[in-house]
């Protein structure tokens, strides 16, 4: 991964050495199937489609079936902790392909927070809030890695949002709302930082 790929994503600092640390890891337990992938031409951008697609999906199944709206959700996070070991691997890592997966993941983010509202599992306020100021750090973070004043940490916590949906389902009906207050009130942290870095640079 080179200099100019990095200033492309929207990762923190501290999120960057761990990735970088763990990189040759994952890449050899990954290494049988990313060439099975190589092998049927699948190509890093057909598994960002394929991990879009699979995101989206949640949004209608979520109103007929519930687990297979988490099925879908689970399909959508494997595949995209793949496109990037898979640009790698081939070495057609750009910052392009990090750009567009990024923007894939908040396509996501957003559908799947405005379903949960429109479905009455969380409210509009906490919800709403939740998916402007998660679109404002992702911004932010992308901004500042341009500028070289990267984000130390980052909460990003979408992965932890979509694990929760089996708690909120099977478990503690409303803890999903609390749980979004709880990080839009760190977001929010993230985003006066943000703000306040990025007009010291420029």
């Amino acid at each position: 991964m080179t200099t100019d790929e990095l200033k492309a994503d929207c990762y923190s600092a501290g999120e960057r050495d761990w990735m970088l640390a763990t990189q040759r890891w994952r890449e050899q337990a990954l290494a049988p199937l990313l060439r099975s992938l190589v092998r049927v031409q699948v190509t890093p951008n057909d598994l960002t489609l394929l991990s879009l697609l699979a995101g989206l999906a949640f949004c209608p199944l979520w109103l007929v079936s519930r687990p297979a709206a988490m099925v879908a959700l689970l399909v959508h996070v494997l595949l995209d902790g793949l496109d990037g070991p898979l640009a790698r691997f081939t070495n057609v890592a750009s910052r392009r392909g990090s750009f567009t997966d990024s923007m894939a993941d908040q396509i996501v983010v957003t559908g799947v927070t405005i379903t949960l509202m429109a479905t009455g599992v969380v409210g509009i306020v906490p919800g709403g809030a939740y998916v402007f100021l998660y679109t404002l750090v992702v911004a932010f973070a992308m901004i500042r890695n341009a500028l070289a004043v990267p984000y130390s940490w980052l909460v990003r916590p979408r992965f932890i949002m979509y694990g929760w949906l089996l708690v909120e389902t099977y478990a503690w009906p409303g803890s999903l709302e609390w749980l979004l207050w709880t990080f839009n009130v760190l977001l929010a942290w993230k985003v006066l930082t943000g703000f306040r870095k990025i007009r010291s640079k420029i």
